[in-house]
């Protein structure tokens, strides 16, 4: 018969199928995707909000990864070893044409946008091609050169996953990091929103949402404050946040707000509101651009060196040399922070170009005057952000500067000059507000964490519009939204009057140096309008009227148009259709108005005339044989009559009819990946993934071998290890460490982790008798101390309790013996009971001392174990003893270099069984006390005996019953066995219970 569960057990069973589920991916995290670092903070049960390490500890990792080549051809399925942040930056000198620095600058652009040329000028050595599905910047390796050209997703991919691993190594064994929030710029586009979840769906991770800079610094703002309640007459509060990183500038202006709104029940909760209302930006202004100043001045200080000039050094040519170009970019980024600090600073190069050498100082006024340019671009973003908000410099309560290139001192000094000092401020952390505002949006859209209500509106900062044609043939467009529009607001409703299929085009209107261009983003192609159309025609809709309509909407996801509904509306008549309720009042006789006038003269009413046939029939009870035929047909025809006119006086009415259409949202701009080509760049990133793990657990093989070929030479000058082993072992152990450092510097040095693994255990295999020799040898004396003290505790034991056992019975003999002179001496000495009522309340004193004098006789307390208790542990303890003086005796014939027959493990498992006998004695004692415990009482209770030092007695709590006063310890109760504790305690009442029975107990007086 098979096994049925119950709907309650099934939904338990579902509960804590998912509730696991969850807790396992609980861990969520938030990535502040910079131009030049990435940070990441992880949010877990436990972890609340803390920023994710690099492995070297360092709290933001630079934006690069590098392909090592191998010095040898890579083996078929491998790849080369990949390097991240700065290890990556520190190969760029060598291996110029594999490192991969600032890609977030190349997201979702084609090879010919300006950017995109701009980036491959800055670094020659790389080799940009377009992909040859999307068109957008690919790079072709010299270490892979057998890959195809790598998309500028997958080397974000790889970045995201080098995150990730960190993430995951921090949340610790159980982590599992999947679902994260990343920060974008406001200027991204459809496209490069699209490009950075592509490279997060990669790498397996499922981006929860995307969130401008500037709203995630003030999301982070508005975690640690509250703000003026607007339903209460408080006003709003404006701060812009000014974030100057490497790769561009933002500025982004907020509102601030608290509202009062409707709780559950009747309760109300006051909420925080943080709003995007303007932004501006200048996608080339940054701590970037800046760098390649100082680079253009170096390289053009370099020319003019009488070494350059004797070479007939250009410009040009130095700019198209990529390792001189890594050289100088690297150590411009250093100069520019350290001007940041220091008035001057300067630096050297070795060989920089065609092995000259170079020298180059430079002055912060120097700097300032070759960035004059660059600061009046400034206030220009400054100033766009609060025209775009519709606001005046006075109005903003505060600055919040974000980036580090903010603290650039020309930046803080263009800004002071346009906002007034007293504006500027430095109240959250310019590196990481970002990426904590990131992670605590991604923990309140995830289910497993409960945070601070504040609820968030990013801003659109496109305009945004469709395109279509219509009936007539005519292009049509139409703007949906302004830069101002927010995310996620009220759906807007369209109207069309399209009749047939047709399709309507979404596009940004992105500002480029050419004007205004309309990017297309997505496309509604409708598949059944035609038909729907017809249909409405046929149910009485008039076909001009029929009208389309679109519910649209920006996704606060991603800022992308989604469709929420599309429907066909017209006006058609029906008839008016009675309710429920008519139909009741007319079954009682209560019709409607018109249906209750009384009849005119010479009317009559067809259904009264069918009620009345009805009627007479129904009140009929005698079977009739005589009703004629024409009756009958009359009847019939004035009911046909009386439907027809009822359904004359139903009016019709205008109804609005809406019929929901099948449609097709589709993806336009920038081709998306076909699914083989997903799959295919998803199988190399695990790949890679796959080679760099092999990589490393080779690795670690080669360091343990090399690392134990050291220890074995310590070991074989160490007196314990040469005591504990054979000239000919040592001997072997030194030819096959000598052999295999040998070999490592040889051909080890790439050999497969494999034949690594199998040198090693070739060493320990000779290593491991000598050293479990020299451990036991060290172990051996205490543990068998510990094991013969227990032994002799356990002997002194069994013999106690044998002589208490023999000692009870001789009593028990002595007792049976003299049991008649004892029963004649206590029947003289207890009087008889009085037979009369009124003194049965009183105590019998002379019972009272009776009873405590045969107390004081009673001889020595019961034993509580049999002989049969004991069987087991001598049998035990006999054995053990046997077999410990067995094997002292074997070990002592045997050498230092011998392996020992006594060991530590065979001594400890002896000890633990001989524990385990005590302890299974000591609970069998305890359980045969409290059941003696009970009966004894028991028969107490039972008793008329007022003797109050051995009457049992019950608390008026409810507590255990009492001898004394005090409560004896219950064993088994919980289904658990004793714990040493309790043993320790029950042993110690007990002996303070034989020692009262000693003591003289006093009499009471005689009333």
């Amino acid at each position: 018969m098979a096994h049925t569960f119950s709907p309650r057990s099934i939904l338990l069973c579902v509960v804590f199928f998912f509730s696991t589920n969850v807790l396992a991916i609980s861990a969520v995290l938030g990535i502040d995707l910079g131009t030049e670092y990435i940070k990441a903070t992880l949010v877990k049960p436990g972890i609340p909000l803390e920023i994710v390490l690099t492995k070297d500890s360092r709290r933001k990792e630079t934006s690069a990864v590098a392909f090592k080549p191998s010095q040898n051809a890579p083996k078929s399925g491998s790849y080369p070893e990949r390097l991240y942040g700065s290890d990556a930056i520190a190969l760029a000198a060598r291996f110029p044409n594999d490192v991969y620095p600032n890609l977030k600058t190349l997201l979702g652009l084609s090879t010919d946008d300006s950017i995109v040329k701009e980036y491959a000028a800055r670094h020659p050595a790389l080799q940009l091609e377009a992909h040859k599905t999307r068109g957008t910047a690919a790079f072709k390796s010299k270490a892979t050169d057998k890959e195809d050209a790598w998309m500028v997703e997958e080397l974000l991919a790889m970045e995201l996953q080098s995150v990730q691993r960190n993430a995951e190594a921090l949340a610790g064994p159980d982590g599992n990091v999947r679902s994260v929030v990343i920060t974008v710029p406001p200027f991204y586009t459809v496209e490069e929103k699209r490009a950075v979840q592509l490279a997060a769906e990669l790498v397996g991770l499922k981006v929860l949402s995307l969130i401008s800079d500037g709203l995630a610094v003030g999301l982070n703002y508005a975690t640690s404050r509250t703000f003026p309640i607007i339903n209460e007459g408080g006003k709003p509060e404006y701060h812009m946040v000014f974030d100057m990183g490497a790769g561009s500038t933002k500025a982004t202006v907020m509102k601030f707000q608290g509202r009062n709104v409707k709780d559950i029940g009747k309760f109300n909760k006051t909420v925080q509101e943080v709003q995007v209302v303007g932004s501006s930006w200048d996608r080339t202004l940054g701590g970037d651009a800046l760098n390649y100043l100082i680079v253009d001045d170096m390289i053009s200080k370099f020319v003019e060196t009488a070494a350059a000039k004797k070479a007939s050094v250009t410009v040009e040519g130095v700019k198209g040399h990529g390792r001189a170009m890594a050289k100088l970019l690297k150590d411009a980024e250093r100069l520019r922070h350290v001007l940041s600090a220091n008035t001057e600073t300067g630096t050297s190069f070795e060989g920089l170009y065609d092995d000259i050498d170079f020298k180059y100082k430079i002055n912060r006024a120097d700097f300032e005057k070759m960035a004059e340019a660059h600061a009046e671009r400034v206030g220009a973003t400054l100033q766009k952000a609060l025209n775009v908000a519709e606001l005046d410099i006075k109005q903003l309560d505060s600055i919040i500067l974000h980036g580090g290139s903010s603290r650039t001192p020309f930046v803080q000094k263009q800004l002071e000059k346009i906002a007034g000092g007293d504006k500027l401020r430095s109240n959250v952390n310019s590196d990481e507000a970002a990426v904590f505002g990131a992670a605590f949006r991604a923990a309140e859209l995830s289910a497993g964490f409960r945070v601070k209500e504040i609820r968030i509106s990013d801003g659109s900062f496109y305009s945004a519009g469709m395109k279509w044609t219509n009936p007539q043939g005519k292009p049509q467009s139409q703007r949906l939204w302004t830069e101002r529009s927010l995310l996620g607001a009220v759906p807007k409703e369209v109207t069309f009057t399209n009749q047939e299929d047709f399709s309507i085009q979404f596009h940004q209107q992105v500002p480029t140096t050419e004007g205004i261009t309309e990017m297309e983003t997505k496309a509604l192609v409708t598949k059944n309008l035609t038909a729907t159309v017809a249909s409405l025609v046929e149910r009485g809709c008039s076909q001009p009227e029929i009208q389309l309509k679109v519910k649209l909407r920006l996704g606060i996801e991603d800022g992308e148009v989604e469709v929420e509904r599309a429907a066909v509306e017209c006006e058609a008549e029906v008839q008016e259709k009675g309710s429920v309720m008519d139909g009741v009042k007319n079954l009682f006789g209560f019709g409607k108005d018109k249906d209750q006038q009384p009849l005119k003269e010479g009317e009559q009413s067809a259904d009264g005339e069918a009620s009345e046939s009805v009627s007479t029939t129904a009140s009929t009870e005698t079977a009739t044989t005589s009703v004629d035929s024409s009756t009958t047909s009359t009847t019939a025809t004035s009911s046909a009559d009386a439907e027809s006119a009822e359904s004359s006086l139903v009016p019709k009415k205008k109804q609005l009819v809406a019929v929901p259409i099948s449609f097709v949202v589709e993806k336009q701009g920038i081709p998306a990946l076909p699914k083989a080509d997903l799959t295919k760049a998803k199988d190399r990133i695990k790949a890679f993934e796959a080679s760099d793990k092999s990589r490393r657990l080779r690795e670690e093989a080669l360091n343990q071998l090399e690392g134990f070929t050291y220890k074995v030479r310590d070991l074989l000058d160490t007196e314990s290890f040469v005591a504990a082993s054979t000239e000919a072992e040592r001997a072997k152990l030194e030819k096959k460490a000598s052999e295999a450092s040998d070999w490592l510097y040889d051909d080890g040095a790439d050999a497969p982790r494999e034949e690594l693994k199998s040198k090693l255990k070739g060493l320990k295999d000779i290593v491991s008798p000598v050293e479990k020799r020299i451990e036991e040898s060290r172990k051996r004396p205490e543990m068998v101390k510990s094991l013969k003290d227990a032994l002799g505790q356990t002997t002194n034991f069994i013999d106690t309790i044998k002589g208490k056992i023999a000692e009870a019975d001789a009593y028990m003999s002595s007792l049976s013996a003299s049991a008649s002179a004892t029963s004649e001496s206590s029947s003289t000495v207890t009087p008889a009971p009085s037979k009369d009522a009124e003194f049965d309340g009183l105590e019998d004193e002379e019972a009272s001392t009776t009873t405590t004098t045969t107390a004081e006789n009673r001889g020595p307390t019961p034993p509580l174990y049999t002989l049969d208790d004991l069987t087991e542990i001598t049998k035990l303890s006999t054995s053990i003893i046997d077999w410990l003086e067995k094997k002292l005796a074997e070990q002592e014939k045997l050498p230092e270099t011998a392996d020992p027959v006594l060991l530590a493990k065979d001594i400890q498992e002896k000890t633990k069984k001989l524990e385990k006998a005590g302890m299974d004695l000591a609970m069998k004692s305890a359980k045969n006390f409290d059941k003696t415990g009970k009966k004894k009482g028991g028969s107490k209770k039972s008793s008329k005996s007022k003797t109050k030092k051995v009457s049992t007695k019950t608390d008026s709590d409810g507590s255990e019953p009492t001898v004394d006063g005090e409560n004896y310890i219950k064993f088994g109760e919980d289904g658990k066995g004793p714990s040493a504790e309790e043993i320790e305690e029950m042993i110690r009442r007990l002996q303070k219970e034989q020692q009262e029975k000693g003591e003289p107990r006093t009499k009471h007086d005689e009333l």
